[in-house]
């Protein structure tokens, strides 16, 4: 709605409507993806009889999703100033730090469990590189959002929608070559948006690149996931 009355409403901010809406998802890739990628990770870990597991949810995660709260709240109503870019750099480092407790780098032999790690990863960078754009005003950190929503929002959404349709299809959670290279592709979809404002020379070339890499990735999830809702349960994975 607020999208809409931007365009008739004088006293509406422009790109309130866009604010709400991304702020909305990184405050549930916070949440929910704060939850079950330690959840899944931890029984990865087990079923692999290892020893250490993710850090169980405590007070730092309530301080990370209540700091990330209040940092998107203010960015929403206040997308610019030195205070809102600080408490978005604060959000995004203790975002990292919270990261860094669940045992990512051991899930790299299996993709289906890295990209959730690198998703929530994409969500602290993001976070991060934002914060320091308001706080610098540095024309070369402008893929700032682009590392939030490409980065964090477009990974999430393909690592989620993959594991809940091998799950609900029954089918091996793990990660055929076709579901790597969708990772690998909206990887480079959101790495070439983000890099493209700081390499001016090559600037329209990354566009280019990251639009098809963009396309590619949810198209090949299409191709290699949309049979899997009409076929019998147990058939391979894609």
């Amino acid at each position: 709605a607020a999208v809409h009355l931007e365009e008739r409403v004088e006293w509406i901010d422009h790109g309130l409507g866009g604010r709400i809406g991304l702020a909305v998802l990184l405050l549930l890739i916070t949440l929910i993806g704060g939850r079950i990628i330690p959840s899944f990770t931890r029984n990865w870990l087990a079923k692999r009889q290892e020893k250490s597991f993710p850090v169980p949810f405590n007070g730092f995660d309530r301080l990370v999703a209540l700091t990330g709260l209040l940092a998107l709240a203010l960015w929403v109503v206040r997308p610019e100033g030195p205070v809102t870019g600080a408490l978005l750099l604060l959000a995004g480092l203790l975002n990292i730090l919270r990261l860094m407790r669940w045992r990512g780098m051991t899930t790299l032999a299996e993709p289906l469990l890295a990209v959730l790690h690198l998703g929530y990863l994409w969500l602290g960078v993001g976070l991060l590189l934002l914060g320091l754009e308001l706080l610098f005003a540095e024309p070369l950190l402008r893929g700032a959002l682009h590392a939030l929503a490409a980065g964090a929002v477009g990974t999430m959404i393909l690592a989620v929608m993959t594991r809940a349709t091998l799950g609900h299809s029954g089918q091996a959670l793990t990660s055929g070559t076709g579901t790597t290279i969708i990772y690998l592709l909206i990887s480079a979809a959101a790495l070439g948006r983000v890099l493209a404002p700081a390499l001016p020379l090559v600037e329209v070339s990354l566009l280019t690149l990251s639009m098809l890499a963009w396309i590619l990735a949810f198209g090949l999830f299409l191709a290699l996931y949309a049979p899997l809702c009409f076929r019998g349960r147990g058939s391979a994975s894609p």
